[in-house]
């Protein structure tokens, strides 16, 4: 049976989370959006009691079950394949959504015929803003200047601070060039004119490329903040699998710089650019291994709301 058009899709690939994804559901139903929707989750082999906790607790929830981890985006894709609604949602299972934010970005793609993408403000568990949620065009510059440090030292310079657009207000409303796909809407439209996510990315970067290809394709990408949903971050496959989890993070901007950027570059710059990236991903490697790293046990804490 056919939804109608204006109803949504709430996509969601799992593993390993089931306590997070639990309570990411609750806050759904807790306050469901106006529209019809539909939840349709992928999880990818999760041993921790997932797939009985959909079956028990959450039957009107579509489950797609993988024998393995297929990686974030060939299970989004398989969930985004079987959605049937106007309006997609990429929305990670260590979230919980604030009241109405769903309607919100709905309502914003109906007003904003031009927007094919749209995401909220994202806050960590401690009620500040995750600076992922709204970024722009991670050329070089940028993202020697974030990693550098130079960013936070001129955080309203537009060249040095893009790649988390530090020179925006939080709370403003405003075109960026990628959202987080911890929470993002899509319009049908797009998937049908673009396609679905580039499975090459087994995880991370493939909500950047998408934005990208949607960019490209003639349609905005904004950051909508008065939508708000709440993203714990570094669990579930990241920390379960740290390792591969930097290995995929540098390997996925290698195939987004690669794909998306490189053209616009001599190739001993590229050549250049190359060698740093692997200076970057040796550094992150040895992080974790002293246990300082992004997924050292001392980096993922994990706070309840109030």
């Amino acid at each position: 049976m056919e939804h109608p058009s204006d109803s949504l899709s709430i996509c969601i690939v799992s593993y390993q989370t089931c306590e997070f994804l639990k309570r990411c559901l609750a806050s759904i139903f807790a306050h469901p959006p106006r529209r019809p929707f539909e939840l349709i989750i992928a999880d990818n082999g999760s041993t921790d009691g997932t797939p009985d906790l959909l079956r028990n607790e959450f039957s009107q929830v579509k489950l797609i079950q993988n024998p393995y981890n297929l990686g974030y985006t060939a299970a989004m894709n398989q969930a985004l394949r079987q959605s049937k609604g106007e309006y997609l949602i990429q929305l990670n299972p260590d979230t919980e959504v604030y009241e109405g934010a769903f309607d919100i970005l709905a309502d914003f793609l109906e007003a904003h015929s031009d927007v094919g993408i749209c995401g909220p403000k994202v806050l960590n568990p401690d009620g500040t803003l995750q600076r992922p949620c709204r970024r722009g065009e991670s050329t070089p510059l940028a993202v020697i200047a974030h990693f550098s440090g130079l960013d936070r030292l001129f955080p309203k310079n537009q060249k040095l601070a893009q790649y988390w657009m530090s020179y925006r207000g939080e709370d403003e409303i405003h075109e960026v060039a990628g959202v987080s796909g911890s929470c993002m809407m899509i319009r049908r439209a797009v998937v049908e004119q673009i396609g679905y996510l580039d499975e090459r990315f087994f995880a991370y970067q493939e909500d950047a490329d998408y934005c990208f290809r949607a960019r490209q394709a003639g349609w905005k990408v904004v950051y909508v903040p008065t939508a708000k949903i709440l993203h714990y971050g570094g669990v579930g496959g990241s920390h379960v699998e740290p390792y591969r989890s930097i290995l995929e993070w540098h390997r996925s901007y290698w195939n987004y710089y690669r794909k998306n950027l490189a053209h616009n570059y001599p190739s001993w710059f590229n050549a250049f650019y190359y060698l740093l990236m692997g200076v970057k991903l040796g550094t992150s490697l040895a992080l974790q291994a002293l246990n300082l790293g992004r997924f050292s046990k001392r980096n993922v804490k994990i706070q309840q709301r109030s």
